[in-house]
């Protein structure tokens, strides 16, 4: 008889075309499932009977609560190694293995500037402009080269966000609880003595953090106040690490310039939250991740991980 895998938040339709699934055909019957259960009963009702099941990052939380409601669950894989969505205690405790996978190219990276320059050259309002025959260059472009990009967050990705940054021209400088000075002139930019230098100083801000107890409401109301008014904060790593609701006060009273968000509390975005609204704000749901390169990873080593599982010996377990 064989198992049964449910992949889960397929939203493109995307997970059996990425990947070669015939090698587990015939021990594993594969069911996808393209729109988001927010409901706990609900998506307990579709997938209790699944042996295995595959999350795409966070968008479906396993706690502890959920993992006790699924006794025929055997493996739990996600994308990526590491998703504070997951009850990694409570999976043990119910005899669930949590497997991940590795990731391919560099998205965020490239959507981080993606999310820059739309916002430095009014690439929406002026795309809206001439499709709906309005006005002829309406507006007046941000220039980067010479400008200060501020850094929160100077790892791997963060870094890659630098380099190109220095190649616009622009002056780089960075700060987070744990940066070094040799790390930082490994990337060839400036320490920043405080978070409210970079804040104070900078012409764009743009976070590169992990979510944690330390960096959680990070950026408040008076963090920032502390923005010029001509500034950009982006984010393309976690909501919360920025308070939501100071946020959006500080965008609706033109604190900052405007904001480039890709990250938000409530996933999908709820239809009445300000940020489908407010004009200074370029949003994308989510997409940081979500390129041709990274699920033809995601899904090629969920394959493998699931093999690893039959044969007895689980590989890329988080613990």
């Amino acid at each position: 008889m064989k198992l049964r895998c449910a992949i889960l938040d397929d939203y493109q339709h995307a997970a059996q075309t990425m990947a070669d699934w015939t090698s587990i055909s015939d021990r594993v019957e594969i069911e996808t499932f393209h729109q988001h259960l927010d409901n706990e009963d609900e998506l307990v009702g579709v997938i209790h009977d699944f042996d295995i099941i595959i999350i795409m990052r966070e968008r479906t939380p396993f706690r502890a609560q959920l993992l006790a409601r699924l006794p025929r669950l055997k493996l739990l894989i996600t994308t990526g190694m590491r998703n504070a969505s997951i009850d990694l205690a409570a999976a043990a405790s119910h005899g669930v293995d949590v497997c991940g996978t590795s990731g391919g190219g560099d998205p965020t990276t490239e959507l981080t500037w993606a999310l820059i320059l739309g916002l430095c050259r009014n690439i929406v309002q002026e795309h809206n402009a001439i499709r709906s025959n309005g006005p002829w260059q309406s507006s007046i472009g941000s220039d980067l080269r010479g400008k200060r990009l501020g850094l929160l967050g100077l790892g791997k990705l963060g870094g890659n966000v630098a380099r190109i940054g220095q190649a616009f021209g622009m002056e780089v400088i960075a700060w987070s609880q744990n940066l070094t000075k040799e790390r930082a002139e490994e990337v060839g930019v400036q320490l920043a003595s405080s978070k409210e230098e970079v804040l104070e100083s900078s012409d764009i801000v743009s976070i590169h953090l992990v979510l944690s107890e330390r960096t959680r409401g990070l950026l408040g109301a008076e963090e920032l106040r502390m923005m010029r008014p001509s500034a950009y904060l982006i984010n393309t790593s976690r909501a919360p690490i920025v308070d939501q609701t100071a946020l959006v006060e500080a965008l609706q009273n033109q604190w900052i310039a405007g904001a480039g968000l890709d990250v938000f509390e409530i996933e999908p975005l709820p239809a009445d939250s300000a940020f489908r609204q407010l004009p200074n704000v370029l949003t994308t749901p989510h997409l940081g991740y979500v390129s041709r390169a990274n699920y033809q990873t995601y899904y090629r080593e969920a394959v493998e991980d699931i093999e690893a599982f039959l044969s007895g010996s689980p590989i890329r377990k988080l613990s």
